[in-house]
Order: C-alpha cells, then sequence, then structure tokens
C-alpha cells in the first residue's frame, strides 16, 4: 500500500494543462536512490537521482516532496542538486511544441493549478528541436488555468544583475483563405 499512496501523490506532481492530454492516461514511472512515504503525515519523498516520467513530461531533481491535503489536493516540491538545477520538460498539446525549466526549486500547486520555478529560474519553449522563447529571472510563475507567465527578477535572478531577460520569436500567422468577392 505504501508504494501506491507514493504513486497517488506523484501522479498529480506534473501540470496538465501544458502538456499533451494523453499524458492523463499514461502510467507514471519514477526513479530515486530512496523512497519515504509518511502515510499519517500525507508526505511522500523522493530523493537522490530523482527521474520522474508520465507520457511527454520527465521531472529531474535531487529531492522531490508531495503532501497531499485532506481534500485531496496535492503540493509537489522538488529541488535541485547543489550544484544543478532542477529540470522539468512537457510537451504542448496539439503542437509540436516543448516546455521545458530550470530552477534551484520547482513547486506545483493543485488546488491554485501553478507551477513556480525558484532562484536561478529559466523556462524555455521548443518549436520542434528549435529554441523559439526564453525567458529568465529569480522566480517564474506559470498559471495553468489562464496560461498567464510572471517572471520577476532579484539576487536569485538567472539574468545578471538581477533582472528578468528574454527573447521571444514571433509566431507565424496560419495560411488564410484566399478572400472570395461577392
Amino acid at each position: 500500500m505504501p508504494a501506491a499512496a507514493l504513486l497517488a501523490g506523484l501522479l498529480t506532481l506534473l501540470p496538465p494543462a501544458w502538456g499533451d492530454k494523453a499524458d492523463r492516461n499514461q502510467p507514471l514511472s519514477f526513479a530515486a536512490d530512496t523512497a519515504r512515504v509518511d502515510e499519517l503525515k500525507q508526505l511522500n519523498i523522493l530523493s537522490g537521482n530523482v527521474e520522474i516520467t508520465k507520457g511527454s513530461i520527465v521531472i529531474r531533481a535531487d529531492r522531490v516532496e508531495v503532501r497531499q491535503s485532506p481534500e485531496g489536493y496535492q503540493h509537489a516540491v522538488a529541488t535541485g542538486w547543489p550544484t544543478k538545477r532542477a529540470y522539468f520538460r512537457q510537451k504542448r498539446d496539439g503542437s509540436d511544441e516543448y516546455l521545458e525549466g530550470e530552477a534551484e526549486k520547482l513547486e506545483y500547486d493543485g488546488r491554485s493549478d501553478t507551477v513556480r520555478l525558484l532562484n536561478q529560474a529559466v523556462m524555455r519553449r521548443f518549436r520542434g528541436n528549435t529554441l523559439a522563447d526564453e525567458v529568465s529571472g529569480s522566480t517564474i510563475s506559470y498559471d495553468n488555468t489562464t496560461e498567464v507567465f510572471q517572471v520577476v527578477g532579484g539576487p536569485a535572478s538567472a539574468a545578471a544583475p538581477g533582472r528578468v531577460r528574454g527573447v521571444l520569436t514571433p509566431r507565424e500567422a496560419p495560411a488564410s483563405a484566399p478572400a472570395t468577392r461577392p
């Protein structure tokens, strides 16, 4: 039963609105050096070279903690290594786009459906294998419901000196139908 509780807690770690809807129906796989399940506190801890995959989603971190509220909402925190940031990647639904991010700490809140990248935060959007957009700062927040990003600078910013930076590539306009005359 503890393994089932651990898997149930980890299932909501992954942000649904970013990714391919097919990810929701995929099995979750993980590997780590150790796993600890505290059913009384509703706390699951994976540590040591953690890798989580679920469909197109990949998360890598040194440690991942998943807590579950009495209402069933999960809050997950993934922390990086002393010299390497935590990482995620997920395919966007209906396109050949991928989002990936890195930060010292990643937080996912199932109740508010938000993801935060904290300290040395970088987020990238790839179109196929081509880097299209990149933003960096101290904190990057993404609201899955509204699809709104917020980037904040500060002393822990990935952009020097404590500012936010970004490169946004224009999207190609879809081909329009030929105009018809009355």
